[in-house]
């Protein structure tokens, strides 16, 4: 597993969590706006970024596996407590990894994610989770990283930046993460990672007073505002600041304003 660890600082470490499909290149200007005074952790999940991309099923490439390769690298680092910054799918990855640790997590910030079910998926992610041809699209084609370089933002991004997004996900075998956080998607009742997001769900209970703040990008065609308003109703005292011009990657379309929210919030 490949991570980033820069800067130091006397408060529990800042771990920041990517989802599909980017890495932790999404966080990389928020990490130099925070490292002169906090230590930042933010691995690349397995398959992602940096990191090895084992085939399938040599690695499982679920939420199980995610979570526990995240308390791993904890163990190793000698990390108790984080505060800790989450986007896309690595709401339902922290969150899951803390679910009976809450007592490790010291803030949380939310950049457009979740981490309870929800069958509101958008049709055009649930085609690519067809069998054959969701992989053919996918893995093939590239047709999720690609697309998301300009679907998931509201404001274009640079040619260096594109660059950047999908240097990690460059052929068939580097893009079996993509697939598969797409499969591991728990749309059906029968789906295998079901029962454990439930759990998920059910262990946000116990971050009610955790102090959280989101940072959300309301043109969000994927995690869009019903999913902050879920939110919401399950931790009352979340501090939602609401983006009306950013798209899914918040801090591509809202960096300035996602850090004067997010760095005083962490600073104490």
């Amino acid at each position: 597993m490949h991570y980033l660890d820069e800067g130091s600082g006397n408060e529990p470490p800042i771990l920041f969590l990517h989802g599909n499909p980017t890495w932790s290149f999404f966080y990389r200007r928020l990490i130099l706006s925070l490292r002169e005074n906090s230590r930042c952790i933010a691995p690349d999940h397995i398959g992602c970024g940096l990191s090895e991309k084992p085939g399938f099923p040599e690695f499982e490439y679920d939420l199980r596996s995610h979570s526990e390769n995240l308390l791993s690298l904890l163990e190793k680092l000698k990390v108790d407590r984080v505060r800790l910054v989450v986007h896309d799918w690595g709401g339902a990855i922290g969150l899951t990894a803390f679910r009976n640790l809450a007592e490790r997590v010291d803030k949380i910030v939310l950049l457009n994610t979740a981490a309870f079910p929800s069958r509101d998926v958008a049709l055009r992610i649930l085609l690519c989770r067809l069998p054959l041809l969701g992989s053919f699209l996918v893995r093939g084609l590239n047709g999720f990283a690609g697309p998301a370089t300009h679907m998931a933002v509201a404001k274009p991004l640079s040619r260096e930046t594109k660059t950047g997004y999908l240097l990690p996900y460059d052929n068939w075998t580097n893009r079996v993460a993509v697939w598969r956080f797409v499969r591991d998607i728990p749309f059906e009742k029968s789906h295998p990672t079901l029962p454990l997001l439930k759990e998920t769900a059910q262990g946000l209970e116990k971050f009610r007073e955790t102090p959280a703040i989101a940072c959300w990008g309301m043109k969000d065609f994927c995690f869009h505002p019903g999913f902050l308003k879920e939110w919401e109703k399950r931790w009352p005292n979340l501090e939602a600041t609401r983006i009306d011009h950013a798209g899914h990657y918040v801090l591509e379309d809202a960096l300035e304003p996602c850090i004067d929210k997010i760095a005083p919030f962490l600073a104490y």
